[in-house]
């Protein structure tokens, strides 16, 4: 039996995740979440998409991310792989490294979009890894809230929705 197609048009944006199998590490060092970024570099070069925000778990990861002319299946099956055939040779391990295919949800609205940004940049909080989101070294979330620059993601779509000084409005949203 196939699987269920997912909807997909030029321009959708979606939440993203996937899981480390039996839901063990995916990144075991730094070195690891540089490599996976380095990775999503090269599938954004080839297959062209937005990024709007990002947080890389030590079992899981989070990708907001908008298409442009490609279905997420292309890149999210290049980055996957590529991170897969790398933490295997890298750890010399066998198998699979990520649970299943990537999780997708559809974002069909301003609200949500927001939502799901303020969801990605809180999980580390909700996990107790930290107290202040922006002080995760392996999220977006400091470059939605002060100056520093974070080459991956682009914060001018979702900070749009925020009044002016946008990155304090948008920081006093997370806490709410």
């Amino acid at each position: 039996m196939s699987r269920k197609h997912r909807i997909w048009y030029p321009g959708a944006s979606f939440h993203v995740t996937s899981r480390g199998n039996r839901k063990a590490a995916l990144f075991y060092e730094d070195a690891d979440r540089l490599q996976y970024l380095s990775i999503l570099e090269e599938a954004r070069e080839r297959y062209p998409f937005q990024l709007f925000s990002y947080c890389l778990m030590n079992n899981h990861l989070h990708l907001q991310i908008k298409t442009i002319q490609d279905h997420p299946q292309h890149f999210m099956k290049m980055i996957n792989t590529r991170y897969a055939k790398f933490f295997n040779k890298k750890y010399e391990l066998v198998g699979h490294v990520f649970q299943g295919r990537y999780g997708s949800k559809l974002i069909q609205s301003i609200q949500y979009q927001l939502q799901v940004s303020k969801y990605v940049h809180l999980n580390p909080v909700e996990a107790g890894m930290i107290l202040s989101p922006q002080d995760y070294r392996w999220s977006s979330c400091a470059a939605y809230v002060s100056d520093q620059h974070n080459r991956h993601v682009t914060t001018e779509e979702i900070l749009s929705h925020f009044e002016q000084p946008q990155k304090e409005k948008y920081y006093q949203y997370l806490l709410k």
